[in-house]
C-alpha cells in the first residue's frame, strides 16, 4: 500500500479534510463519487483511495464517459461476443471484467444518456453484467468510484439524470476545492510539478524566483491543478538556469498586477526598467552564493558595473 502523502500533494485545510475522507473510505468496499470541476485531481484520488485499500495491488481500469459514444458505452464496459454487431469480429473482455477484483473508475459519469445509465444502475444494483450479444450473466467483484464535473442535482432536475442512480452514486460524496481555494498548496504543488519534470526533460530547476512566485500566487487557475502542471512544465522547459524567473511562465499569467509591472502613482518606465535589473543582479548573485564577481560574470558585466548596480539599487 501506498502512502497518502506519496499520491496526493497539499497542506491547505481542505485538502487535509479530503485526507481524512480517504482513509476513512478507502479500507470498506463502498462507492465513492467524486465531485469538482475539471483539472483538479479528481483520478488522483481516485488512486489514493485504492492505493490505500486492500485492492491496491488489483486491477484498476479506467473508463471516460465522455469520450466514449453512446454505441460502445456498454460494449466499453461490459464486453461484446463475436458477431454482436458489425465489426466485433472476436470477444472483446469489457472494463468490468478486467476489473475483476478491483476497481472501476468511472470518470465524468454524469455526461452518461439516460439509456447507458440503465445499463450501469442495473451493475451497480447487482453487480452482474452480461457481454453484449451474450445472455450469460457474470458475477463481478469490483469496486466502483465515480467522478463528475457535471451538477447532477440540475441534471435531475430536468430529467437527465436518474434518481435512483444518483442515490446508488452518491453513497460517500468527496467535494474537491478549485485551486483558487487553495492558494497554500500552488507553490508545493508547483515544486512537485517541477521535481517531475526535471526528471523528464534531464533538467536542474531547484527553485522559483520571487516575482514568479507572486504571479503563480495571484494567478486563478481557471484550468485548475492540469493548468499549474502545463505551466510548470513549460517554465522547466524555458528555463535556462536553476531558478524559474517570471519572464519563464506562460503569457496568461504575464498581467500588470502579477508581474509587478503595473504603473502606480510614481512608477516610470526608469523604475520599471531597475525593478528588473534587481531581480535579475538578485538571481546571479543567489546561483553564485552571494560572489559578486561570478555573478558579474554570469551576466556579461564586468565587476564594477555590478558593483555600481547593487549599491544603487539597495541590494
Amino acid at each position: 500500500m501506498k502512502k497518502l502523502e506519496e499520491i496526493l500533494v497539499g497542506n491547505s485545510s481542505c485538502m487535509h479534510e479530503i485526507y481524512r475522507l480517504v482513509e476513512q473510505v478507502a479500507a470498506s468496499n463502498a462507492t465513492v463519487l467524486l465531485r469538482g470541476n475539471s483539472g483538479i485531481g479528481k483520478e488522483l484520488v481516485a488512486r489514493a483511495i485504492v492505493g490505500l485499500s486492500e485492492r491496491a495491488n488489483r486491477p484498476l481500469l479506467t473508463l471516460n464517459c465522455a469520450a466514449i459514444p453512446e454505441t460502445l458505452v456498454e460494449s466499453e464496459l461490459f464486453g461484446h461476443e463475436k458477431g454482436a454487431f458489425t465489426g466485433a469480429d472476436k470477444r472483446r473482455i469489457g472494463r468490468a471484467e478486467a476489473a475483476e477484483g478491483g476497481t472501476l473508475f468511472l470518470d465524468e459519469v454524469g455526461d452518461l444518456t439516460l439509456v447507458s445509465q440503465v445499463k450501469l444502475l442495473r451493475f451497480i444494483q447487482e453487480r452482474t453484467f452480461s457481454r453484449l450479444g451474450s445472455n450469460q450473466d457474470i458475477k463481478a467483484d469490483v469496486r466502483l468510484i465515480a467522478a463528475t464535473s457535471r451538477n447532477l442535482e440540475y441534471l435531475m432536475e430536468h430529467g437527465k439524470f436518474r434518481e435512483d442512480l444518483y442515490y446508488r452514486l452518491n453513497i460517500f460524496p468527496i467535494y474537491m476545492p478549485d485551486l483558487k481555494d487553495r492558494k497554500c498548496d500552488i507553490i508545493p504543488l508547483a515544486e512537485h510539478f517541477i521535481e517531475k519534470n526535471n526528471i523528464q526533460y534531464s533538467k536542474t530547476v531547484s527553485r522559483i524566483s520571487t516575482p514568479a512566485i507572486n504571479m503563480l500566487t495571484l494567478y486563478h487557475w481557471p484550468g485548475n491543478v492540469r493548468e499549474l502542471e502545463n505551466c510548470i512544465e513549460r517554465a522547466v522547459l524555458t528555463c535556462t538556469d536553476d531558478c524559474i524567473h517570471s519572464y519563464n511562465l506562460p503569457p496568461s499569467l504575464q498581467t500588470a498586477e502579477t508581474s509587478g509591472t503595473v504603473l502606480t502613482k510614481g512608477a516610470n518606465f526608469n523604475t520599471l526598467v531597475m525593478s528588473y535589473e534587481k531581480e535579475l543582479i538578485s538571481e546571479a548573485l543567489k546561483r553564485n552564493n552571494g560572489n559578486m564577481s561570478a555573478a558579474a560574470r554570469d551576466l556579461g558585466i564586468s565587476a564594477r558595473v555590478i558593483h555600481y548596480k547593487i549599491k544603487q539599487l539597495g541590494l
